[in-house]
């Protein structure tokens, strides 16, 4: 019975391994398609690809994966994708934007507006909460093995462009206007690596979740976050200290 056990044991650690990994791919493979609908297939003429593609073979994404993520956006492989924006509001009246790749609007609207109901929340019209939420080019620099300053860093990221810059033990992060960021990104490519950049959504405010809903909601964005259509969840949400 031991032996079982412990194969068990290794089954599922396995198990959640894989998931992991799996979820990593499947946000690469995103990342991967945006980029390349953006700029175009050729990572030579697309420094974002690039970028994204460094980050795929640092977390061993498989070369055909790689492919076939690009060929997505380039209309290959017999799919049309489509990128969607839901808005709703979540247990407490939260905001959420749930950003979404398909070839199929209606089992990821049907999937999407499920997993809302199943949690306590609803979803709402274009434009609904929006509004409470600003788009930012977002860019991270990792300070592991960096040796500059905040001075020197934030002087560069004003003379690149940027807009304002946060800084803690572990990295720099810069944010941009949306059309601004390309620029921005080139200019800090030529003196930095960077682990992101990208165009995302940060909320104006933040609604407190009471400690009684706290299981509905991170209950809707595990099962958000669970949908292979889903991009990414946009979320206007403090909380409490216990539950983070």
């Amino acid at each position: 019975m031991s032996g079982h056990s412990k194969w068990h044991n290794i089954q599922g650690r396995k198990g959640a391994q894989d998931k992991k990994r799996g979820k990593i791919f499947q946000k690469l493979s995103r990342d991967l398609y945006q980029a390349a609908k953006a700029g175009g297939p050729e990572p030579d003429g697309n420094p974002q690809l690039r970028l994204v593609i460094d980050k795929a073979h640092a977390a061993n994404m498989p070369k055909d994966n790689i492919q076939r993520a690009i060929d997505k956006a380039s209309g290959q492989g017999g799919a049309n994708y489509e990128e969607i924006t839901y808005e709703g509001y979540g247990p407490a009246g939260t905001a959420i934007m749930v950003s979404c790749l398909t070839d199929n609007k209606n089992r990821t609207a049907a999937a999407v507006r499920s997993a809302f109901s199943h949690h306590g929340g609803s979803l709402g019209s274009n434009g609904s909460v929006s509004y409470m939420f600003d788009r930012k080019g977002y860019i991270v620099i990792l300070r592991d093995g960096l040796d500059v300053d905040e001075d020197s860093m934030l002087m560069d990221v004003l003379d690149a462009g940027g807009e304002d810059m946060r800084a803690d033990e572990d990295q720099f992060e810069i944010f941009t206007q949306p059309s601004d960021l390309t620029s921005v990104r080139d200019a800090l490519q030529d003196k930095y690596d960077l682990d992101t950049a990208e165009v995302t959504m940060f909320p104006q405010n933040k609604t407190a979740v009471p400690s009684d809903k706290v299981s509905q909601y991170t209950g809707l964005i595990d099962e958000l976050d669970e949908n292979d259509d889903v991009q990414d969840v946009y979320e206007a949400a403090e909380l409490p200290e216990s539950a983070e």
